[in-house]
């Protein structure tokens, strides 16, 4: 590879299976919502992994207290003013949407709000927003675990 030159795993990943230009406005909020809970989960992931070697178990509680509802929740309210227009519509239709699956352990509040906060971070991967994504997921975290503390 040339220098200077960045290949993306994106790029790649969606050269290898021949993904064409997709029309992201069309998409509804709940696929919206399905990209982003997988994208989330992935970031989430990653960093507990990067904080060190350890039992399965334990990565996997770790990165529970940050994918369910009530923490998504509440870092969205973080976030939500520091987004554009764009971003705040796209959060609302994912707020609004009615979902298949009913609120487990969770308020219907954050339940709702946390399904429009999978649906902006979907919408911004989608668009290949990255660095946005991760400026609006940082500072969701780092409030959230503020919190926490």
């Amino acid at each position: 590879m040339e220098e200077g030159v960045k290949y993306e795993f994106r790029d790649c990943f969606e050269e290898a299976l021949g993904f064409g230009e997709a029309d992201i406005g069309s998409y509804s909020p709940l696929v919206l919502a399905y990209v982003g809970d997988t994208v989330f989960d992935l970031m989430i992931k990653s960093m507990v992994v990067n904080e060190g070697n350890r039992q399965v178990q334990k990565i996997h509680e770790r990165a529970s207290r940050y994918v369910q509802a009530s923490a998504q929740s509440q870092m969205m309210r973080v976030i939500q003013p520091l987004l554009s227009e764009e971003e705040h519509a796209v959060f609302r239709r994912g707020r609004n949407t009615k979902s298949v699956t009913p609120a487990k352990n969770q308020s219907i509040t954050d339940y709702r709000r946390a399904t429009g906060f999978e649906a902006l971070v979907g919408y911004l991967y989608l668009k290949k927003e990255y660095g946005r994504l991760v400026q609006l997921v940082k500072i969701g975290l780092d409030e959230t675990e503020s919190a926490w503390q």
